[in-house]
């Protein structure tokens, strides 16, 4: 059967009982990058992240900040790393309910990061977007005061900001750092 097939389609999640998971269409997955068939976990990546908002999903997050599995994703799975011990109780619990077809080795193209070399998880985080001029002026007076090597770097600097519609205030980023 072709894929248009499962369209509007649902199933029963794996590892938490009672969840059911609608099946969507998405363009980035393809048959060329594998079954063709994917989960979604829109808290984990752009292009799930934009499928769930389409489809006014919600972005549940069930990773912490270390990178370990939240109380919401069971008694199970709380507090094991994703990439240790986590993975291998998702392969237990997916064999006692009958649910795993097939198991192997894969090696994952994770982001790596360039000073541990450990692969990165990508997560949803909370953060606050905001429209004013009154922050874009406080930031380009703020700037004009910084002492930038080489100088000619602020003009440039200072039309990035002049341009910027949105600003995110986060507190997962060193600013300042060009």
């Amino acid at each position: 059967f072709s894929g248009t097939d499962l369209v509007d389609g649902s199933c029963a999640h794996p590892t938490i009982p009672g969840k059911v998971s609608p099946l969507l269409p998405a363009n980035h997955v393809t048959m060329a990058k594998g079954t063709g068939l994917v989960h979604t976990a829109p808290a984990h990546g752009m292009e799930d992240y934009s499928v769930a908002s389409h489809h006014q999903l919600p972005t549940e997050c069930l990773v912490d900040e270390s990178g370990s599995f939240t109380e919401a994703a069971g008694p199970e799975l709380k507090n094991k790393n994703v990439l240790e011990e986590g993975n291998e109780a998702v392969i237990q619990m997916l064999q006692a309910a009958g649910s795993l077809l097939k198991e192997e080795k894969y090696v994952h193209s994770y982001p790596y990061d360039w000073r541990t070399k450990k692969p990165m998880i990508i997560r949803a985080s909370k953060q606050w977007f905001v429209n004013t001029a009154n922050v874009k002026a406080a930031a380009q007076d703020v700037l004009k005061k910084v002492k930038v090597i080489p100088t000619s770097a602020v003009n440039r600097m200072l039309e990035m900001l002049d341009r910027r519609t949105f600003w995110c205030i986060s507190r997962q980023r060193c600013w300042g750092v060009p």
